[in-house]
């Protein structure tokens, strides 16, 4: 097999066509191989086969430097760099990323997992090159669903004002995660059926060159009219208006193609564009079918396509997108939201029962808030549905447009806390912090299902205020059901009563702490277990109350600690019984690195059984001391 002897990128250089095209596929049968074990994003990395092999051919790695926009198509980009050997423990705890990494290898030139910032990131590569004195290519490969995103628009604005080379891949699928919308998904459309121009350019500038004395000059001459000519055959010509050589669309598929035009481009003295097609899925028919679903697996079946894994129903999405649903059907000035992501968010649904009342803005979380909060001025009630990491690209938007006017949107934080195999861009565990550090905003999250619909009903149909509600990924927890007392604000509940120990989590943490009290109360150790519901505001009542009939309280969250909701309640137990001790657990000041869930929260201290160990360190006297 090709693919045994590829070990960097030297290996590919001397490859014929028909090796090349044998290579690509043998890429494509390992990944699929692979990621049908391991899990992964499958569908993008199909995709991008051809692509990569062709910038590895035309540029010099890791000298030259490439950045993956998102980062989840690099899978090919790993192979070639000799990480091969790697992919059996593909996002695994300790394994290898699926995210290009710097510290994973000199060949990923930039950390990358959000939407929109390659364009970003290599503009300031390519300045830190020229001002260095130093001779480089950047390249920086960006999605047509991530030119939905604003900032993909500002680094733009500012890459047509180089004035050395700088190398801008569109890699145009026609999908993001989902399918695209929006008028730049409209002008791409057009660019493709548009092909025409320019064989069109090029057929006539090559018969005018051939004229004797005056043809060169006739060259120069209809290249300084060329937008006129260009706005008949292809609408708009976006990028050439704004200063940015446009090249292509190129056949994504064709190696030998785009190993041309990657030559071209890497001779002009400012910034150059090239589009390049190609299809989502591609050479996995499960995929080319169903992109989106193939977008990012568990482990499949390779023949089938099918989840070696059935779904556990009902997960949080899944509770989230029925009482959506219930809700707006009672009130028809429920509007719902969301940033590229129907099928994630579990709006899908609610798209397809009120399509007049849903909005997909693309990958433009910025634009998805503060349209929401002009929504909720005009007087409806919107829904903004988002994962709980890429809601921090929306701070400002938040804390400015939303909550400066007190206007009542709702945000429900999908995949808050620990996400797993994702990495560090993906886990939800900073929303506590940056959310709670807001005026006017309350934060909210549920113990089980039936909590979540409870908190779901108080923020769309009895608050007035801005709210988010955060919940993780994966299957609702169903204990706890005959704890089921509707919610009122700023108040938690005290669900088991014991003696000297409370123990007040919020969130998925609550079941953490019922497996702590089940484990201890086998020890002749009574617990109180409370579950504060309210982040923000705290229930200053509760915290009140276990203070004064508690030695310890041990706050826990899935959040890190800065900021968070533990040292809330510990700043509020000093103020009133400073005699009692408070542990807080919560997660490191740290990014947490991809894996497992279960393996991560048991590294990071905060599954049953570490939670003990440190309270028996912690309170020794009570607990016995450490085993």
């Amino acid at each position: 097999m090709l693919l045994e002897q590829v070990r960097g990128p030297q290996d590919i250089r001397d490859l014929s066509a028909e090796q090349l095209k044998e290579l690509a596929e043998e890429i494509r049968h390992f990944l699929i191989d692979k990621i049908s074990v391991t899990g992964g994003h499958l569908a993008s990395n199909l995709g991008v086969v051809e692509l990569t092999i062709a910038l590895y051919l035309a540029f010099d790695l890791p000298g030259d430097k490439v950045i993956w926009d998102v980062g989840h198509q690099s899978y090919t980009h790993k192979i070639l760099s000799g990480r091969r050997e790697m992919f059996d423990e593909l996002r695994q705890y300790g394994g290898l990323s699926g995210f290009p990494k710097r510290k994973e290898s000199p060949y990923d030139a930039f950390d990358t997992g959000h939407s929109s910032t390659s364009i970003s990131a290599g503009l300031g590569m390519a300045q830190g090159r020229d001002l260095l004195g130093e001779d480089y290519s950047v390249v920086s490969v960006i999605g047509d669903g991530a030119l939905t995103g604003g900032m993909a628009y500002e680094a733009l604005n500012n890459a047509a004002r180089m004035k050395r080379n700088f190398i801008i891949v569109l890699n145009d699928n026609n999908m993001s995660i989902s399918e695209n919308v929006g008028g730049m998904s409209k002008y791409l459309n057009a660019i493709r059926s548009g092909e025409g121009y320019n064989r069109l350019k090029k057929d006539v500038t090559a018969a005018l060159m051939r004229i004797p004395v005056f043809g060169e000059s006739l060259v120069d001459k209809i290249s300084r009219t060329k937008n006129s000519i260009k706005q008949l055959v292809i609408p708009g010509m976006l990028f050439e208006n704004m200063g940015i050589t446009y090249l292509g669309p190129v056949d994504g598929h064709n190696v030998r193609a785009m190993v041309k035009v990657f030559r071209e481009a890497k001779k002009m003295d400012h910034a150059v564009l090239i589009h390049v097609n190609t299809k989502k899925g591609k050479g996995y028919m499960p995929a080319e079918k169903n992109p989106s679903h193939f977008h990012g697996v568990e482990a499949f079946d390779p023949g089938t396509g099918k989840p070696i894994k059935e779904k556990v129903y009902p997960g949080y999405t899944d509770v989230f997108s029925k009482e959506l649903c219930r809700l707006a059907q009672k009130n028809p000035r429920v509007v719902a939201i969301t940033a590229a992501m129907p099928d994630g968010t579990g709006l899908k649904a609610f798209a397809k029962r009120y399509p007049e009342r849903f909005f997909d803005v693309g990958i433009a979380e910025q634009h998805a808030v503060t349209s929401a909060a002009g929504m909720a001025a005009a007087g409806l009630k919107p829904v903004v549905a988002v994962y709980s990491s890429f809601l921090q690209r929306g701070f400002d938007q938040i804390l400015h447009d939303v909550c400066i006017q007190n206007l009542p949107v709702v945000f429900a934080l999908d995949r808050a806390g620990l996400v797993g195999s994702d990495g560090e861009t993906h886990q939800g565990i900073f929303d506590l912090s940056y959310l709670t550090s807001i005026p006017n905003m309350c934060v909210m999250a549920p113990k089980n299902l039936w909590e979540l619909r409870r908190e779901m009903e108080f923020a769309i149909e009895r608050y007035d205020g801005p709210v988010a509600i955060r919940y993780p990924r994966g299957q609702a927890y169903r204990g706890l059901k005959e704890f089921d007392s509707p919610v009122e604000y700023k108040k938690g509940e005290i669900l088991f009563e014991g003696r000297e120990i409370a123990l007040l989590a919020v969130g998925s943490m609550v079941s953490t702490a019922e497996h702590v009290r089940d484990k201890l109360k086998e020890e002749g150790v009574e617990c109180t277990l409370a579950n504060g519901r309210f982040i923000k505001p705290v229930d200053e009542g509760l915290v009140g109350y276990l203070a004064r009939t508690h030695e310890l309280i041990v706050t826990l969250e899935e959040n890190v600690l800065q900021g968070g909701f533990g040292l809330q309640v510990t700043a509020l137990v000093h103020q009133c019984a400073p005699q009692v001790k408070v542990l807080n657990i919560a997660l490191p000041d740290a990014y947490v690195e991809h894996g497992n869930v279960s393996v991560l929260r048991e590294s990071l201290g905060i599954d049953s059984d570490s939670v003990i160990k440190a309270m028996r360190e912690f309170y020794p006297e009570k607990l016995g001391g450490p085993v």
